[in-house]
């Protein structure tokens, strides 16, 4: 596959909010396990087009926050709002129709190992009711596999693709729903430097192809370089600093500096 050529997101965080419309609110999230506080009144908006950054060392709290957005893991308290639907009080068919406009990338990638690639993409249309048409259906699975440049692929097992192959197609049954809004769970994480390079421009590319809004957690700077409008450091459990790359790279805050040394 071709990729488009590297882009570094470097607009003021100010410029990237104005006058655009928040399409995801968390305000004073509290999440605990036990005696483990991972998340301390945690607050964010994300506007429409926005590719969001969540940095933050292991164990810092980014995976158990996205989960919380999809509704996998409930917070003991505060608000997520996506499309202005407080998604904490939702019933089940309501978060399910939510998880339509969200899509979700897991680390693992969550492809089923029994299932050709043709049948893994197919599986989130069926669960969702949506295009019962065998054309229709086949017609979507193409274009989701064009767009990660993996067509070729279709009919084969998931065990026969490479790392970076199955991340792209666990990015292919993510865009079949055509989301709103992607949450990418260290998408780089276990890959080679030109396999993350080239994942990172794939982001690029989809953002720039649908218009997406997207939270990327990581901690793979040289990604978030890439792919990021805005970043947000997660420590202690809160939104200790968010601004773009080239803002906090150059921030004079010493818990900020020791990201980007």
């Amino acid at each position: 596959m071709n990729f488009e050529v590297d882009t570094i997101a470097d607009t003021t965080s100010e410029a990237v909010s104005s006058e655009r419309k928040i399409v995801l609110e968390i305000k004073n999230l509290f999440k605990s396990f036990g005696n483990n506080h991972v998340l301390r009144n945690f607050n964010l908006n994300v506007y429409e087009k926005e590719n969001v950054a969540i940095l933050g060392q292991s164990g810092s709290g980014k995976s158990v926050l996205i989960k919380c957005i999809v509704g996998l893991i409930r917070p003991d308290s505060g608000s997520i709002t996506i499309f202005d639907q407080n998604v904490l009080n939702l019933t089940q068919s309501e978060l399910d129709k939510i998880r339509q406009k969200v899509g979700f990338l897991f680390q693992s990638n969550a492809l089923y190992d029994s299932m050709t690639i043709r049948e893994n993409l197919e599986f989130p249309l069926r669960r969702h009711h949506l295009l019962t048409s065998p054309v229709e259906v086949e017609k979507r699975i193409i274009e989701a596999l064009d767009n990660v440049g993996l067509a070729h692929t279709i009919d084969l097992m998931p065990s026969e693709l490479s790392g970076g192959m199955r991340k792209r197609i666990g990015l292919a049954r993510t865009l079949i729903l055509k989301p709103f809004i992607i949450l990418y769970d260290e998408p780089t994480t276990g890959l080679d430097p030109i396999t993350s390079r080239e994942i990172s421009n794939l982001l690029n590319t989809v953002h720039r192809k649908y218009h997406t809004s997207s939270i990327i957690i990581s901690h793979d700077l040289a990604t978030i370089k890439l792919v990021a409008d805005r970043i947000v450091l997660l420590i202690d459990g809160t939104n200790y600093a968010e601004g773009t790359y080239r803002e906090l790279k150059n921030s004079q805050d010493p818990r900020v500096k020791l990201f980007f040394e």
